[in-house]
């Protein structure tokens, strides 16, 4: 299979095809000046370890809260974001799993043949859930980060460590104490067994 490299802010690996673990978050939950910092010290996450401490920096802070309005702590924004991820299941990809939290969302799927790729399916889903969410929210501007972070899952053992990463996002946050407590995480069937 080909895979293309390109870079924006962020590396990125695409294939036709694979299993892909994306994050993406609302446009104020982490100030410009700490994702430059963040930016300067990112480097291919594929081959440096020091870039993974990169990404635990910034899953952190946004876990923490700290910055922005948690939009996605309304329960009529989450299901808006519920929508769209699951509009395109079955149709672009296979859903394994999401985890939405109050500023960011972090979801796992298989892309299926003839998908119109990772690019486009985020643009996608971002832009749907951004103009509903503003509308009910009665506002305008930016809604999402631009940019999202996507790892291509490598193997079965990966895959089963990013599904558990994933599905304990709300307990690490402190938010529930059981995975299945938090409303707005979700599992395929085929998956559940990782837990």
């Amino acid at each position: 299979m080909d895979y293309k490299f390109h870079r924006r802010n962020l590396p990125h690996i695409y294939g036709e095809l694979g299993i892909y673990f994306l994050t993406y978050h609302l446009a104020n939950s982490i100030p410009l000046v700490i994702l430059q910092k963040l930016k300067s010290e990112q480097s291919d996450p594929t081959t440096n370890p020091k870039s993974k401490r990169v990404f635990q920096k910034y899953d952190n802070l946004l876990d923490s809260g700290e910055f922005g309005i948690k939009y996605l702590s309304d329960p009529k924004i989450a299901e808006v974001v519920k929508k769209t991820i699951h509009f395109t299941d079955g149709k672009d990809y296979k859903l394994i799993c999401y985890c939405i939290m109050p500023n960011h969302v972090h979801l796992v799927f298989e892309l299926l043949e003839g998908n119109k790729g990772i690019s486009k399916i985020m643009q996608s889903m971002k832009r749907i859930s951004a103009r509903e969410s503003n509308t009910l929210l009665k506002r305008d501007g930016k809604f999402w980060q631009d940019e999202s972070f996507d790892r291509l899952v490598r193997n079965n053992k990966e895959l089963e460590l990013i599904i558990r990463y994933v599905l304990l996002n709300s307990v690490k946050a402190g938010l529930v104490k059981k995975w299945n407590q938090w409303k707005n995480t979700y599992c395929h069937p085929d998956y559940i067994c990782v837990m």
